[in-house]
């Protein structure tokens, strides 16, 4: 299974984030999945895809090629696709990707996870997705999302389209249990 992770290239944050981001990839790599993630080398993104290789686990990146410079994408070990924009590398990870986990991070990944979300809530995709809530980062993010459904802005059942897990192995277990269905297109009042 192709599993598309999108997290933080920021190393300034909590090492446990780090550490729950590489198990999360020896994880993956022991259970045969394929890594797809942004290529870079740095932050929660080469903590996950360090942990898939030192377990002989296949790693896919996919950069836009004003990334290629020094010390900012994981060429090592890695199998890299190069994109001309940022819209490209995305859409080239979604259709790469049997499932999606997002790790703690920015607003990129913030942005990855809601395409998809979107996606997936207008009937697009049936992949399955997750949220590694290691430290539980995403504890406001998911009152957000709870709120915005409390006010009418959103279905509740969108929240059901993906899992907040506490664990890699959570995650991990979540995304590559039996696939859904699609349920086909939404109405756009739905969104």
């Amino acid at each position: 299974m192709n599993i598309c992770v999108f997290g933080a290239s920021s190393s300034r944050i909590d090492s446990a984030y780090g550490e729950a981001a590489f198990r999360l990839g020896a994880l993956m790599g022991q259970a045969g999945h394929r890594l797809v993630f942004g290529g870079g080398s740095e932050g929660l993104m080469g903590a996950c895809a360090r942990g898939v290789l030192s377990v002989g686990g296949q790693v896919l990146g996919i950069a836009p090629r004003f990334f290629d410079e020094p010390g900012i994408l994981l060429k090592e070990s890695c199998e890299l696709i190069f994109t001309e924009t940022m819209a490209e590398r995305k859409e080239r990870m979604e259709q790469e990707a049997d499932a999606f986990i997002a790790l703690p991070g920015g607003i990129g990944t913030y942005e990855e996870f809601f395409e998809v979300l979107t996606l997936k809530q207008l009937g697009q995709h049936a992949k399955p997705m997750a949220l590694l809530n290691t430290l539980g980062y995403y504890k406001e993010f998911e009152a957000l999302l709870q709120a915005t459904s409390a006010k009418g802005f959103m279905r509740t059942e969108v929240t059901g389209l993906y899992a907040l897990c506490n664990t890699p192995e959570k995650a991990l277990t979540h995304v590559t249990r039996p696939a859904e269905k699609p349920s086909g297109p939404r109405s756009l009042s739905a969104y």
